[in-house]
């Protein structure tokens, strides 16, 4: 029986240390160094662990289609990767590209902690979680039709990401034992298994060294 891999990664830093960290969304900002170099270390973690992928989509933000090139770069490929809509990160709306403190104190740090364990969409964001899920559900579809037994991999950003576990069947299940807030270059791998048939989460925030 096959076994169909679906690799969904974060992409790389987009502050430096000495830059003011605030919440991105629509906004598009490219790598800073140490992002270019959580994509090389995310190409260099999937060629030594034997999961080089046959398949490729980012959105259409610079910081997933940065990410998997440096990834390709390391990996020794040089695959399309087509952006995608459906990946793109979701709309802070007033929130958007302000420093996290200033979303804290707006919001209170109970709402954010809410999003970020339970995905609750905190007011004013432009976020349909239903939609964001469905459009989750409709590419392993499309993965499961066209590329069977291979290896597809998203570069996507968190707020997208994080719905992904619905994939499972058992979103609530899959709360009671992780966090779905994943950290920048790191990676999720679900696997499907058509003996079973059903998604499983294999990996889940997983950080190339």
């Amino acid at each position: 029986m096959s076994k169909t891999l679906l690799i969904i990664a974060r992409h790389g830093n987009t502050f430096a240390p000495e830059d003011t960290v605030t919440r991105l969304g629509k906004t598009d900002l490219p790598l800073v160094k140490s992002g270019l170099e959580q994509g090389r270390k995310l190409g260099r973690y999937l060629k030594n662990a034997g999961l080089v992928p046959d398949v490729i989509f980012t959105s259409s933000l610079k910081r997933t289609v940065q990410t998997a090139e440096q990834a390709q770069s390391e990996m020794g490929t040089s695959l399309p990767a087509p952006p995608l809509e459906i990946f793109n990160e979701i709309d802070y709306g007033p929130d958007e590209n302000k420093p996290e403190g200033t979303v804290v104190a707006r919001l209170g740090a109970d709402v954010i902690k809410a999003w970020d364990t339970e995905a609750v969409v905190p007011d004013g964001w432009k976020i349909n979680p239903e939609v964001i899920t469905q459009n989750w559900r409709d590419f392993a579809a499309d993965v499961l039709k066209n590329h069977t037994g291979k290896k597809v991999l998203v570069v996507t950003s968190n707020g997208i990401a994080r719905f992904s576990p619905h994939l499972t069947g058992d979103f609530k299940g899959f709360l009671s034992t992780n966090s779905i807030k994943i950290a920048t270059g790191a990676l999720c791998i679900f696997e499907y298994d058509s003996a079973v048939p059903c998604w499983v989460c294999k990996e889940w925030n997983l950080k190339p060294g």
